[in-house]
C-alpha cells in the first residue's frame, strides 16, 4: 500500500496535478502586481488563448482588440487593444491585473476575473466562484506574455 501512495503522488507531481493553489483571499498585490504564480505550474499560452476569446470564460475580445485574434469577430473598443502588452507589463503586473483589475485601474470596469468577495451583484449560481481558475489566470498571463 504505502508504495502504491508513493507511486501516485510521483504520478500526480509528474503531471502537474498536485500543486498548492492560492485561493482568492490569499493573493498578495505589491504596487498593484502579484509577483507569485497562483499555481506554481507555468501558464499555459495555447490555453490561456483559448481562455481568453471564449464568450463564457474571459471573453477578453469583448473590450479588446487583438491582431492575433483577427479572425475572431467583435472586438471591442472599451479597453485598450493588446497588441505588444507583452512589452508594456511584465508577468507580475499582468497576473495582477487579471486578478483584480480595480487594484491598478481604480476605475476599470473591468471584471476581477480571480475574486469572489466585494462583488456587486452576483447571480446566486456564481457567489463564491471566480470567473477564471487560478491556472486559467496563469494560461492568459502566458498567452498576454507572447504579444509582444
Amino acid at each position: 500500500m504505502k508504495n502504491t501512495a508513493i507511486t501516485l503522488a510521483a504520478f500526480l507531481l509528474a503531471t502537474g496535478a498536485a500543486y498548492a493553489q492560492t485561493m482568492p483571499s490569499d493573493v498578495v498585490f505589491e504596487d498593484g502586481a502579484v509577483a507569485q504564480s497562483l499555481t506554481g505550474v507555468a501558464g499555459d499560452p495555447a490555453n490561456g488563448r483559448a481562455v481568453f476569446k471564449n464568450r463564457k470564460k474571459g471573453n477578453c475580445l469583448a473590450c479588446h482588440a487583438n491582431a492575433d485574434l483577427a479572425s475572431e469577430q467583435f472586438h471591442g473598443e472599451i479597453g485598450p487593444p493588446l497588441d505588444g502588452v507583452g512589452d508594456r507589463y511584465t508577468e507580475a503586473e499582468l497576473r495582477g491585473i487579471i486578478v483584480n483589475a480595480k487594484m491598478v485601474f481604480e476605475d476599470t470596469i473591468m471584471p476581477a476575473f480571480y475574486r469572489v468577495d466585494g462583488l456587486n451583484r452576483v447571480l446566486e449560481k456564481f457567489q463564491g466562484k471566480t470567473i477564471l481558475t487560478a491556472q486559467e489566470v496563469e494560461d492568459v498571463v502566458a498567452y498576454l506574455m507572447t504579444l509582444k
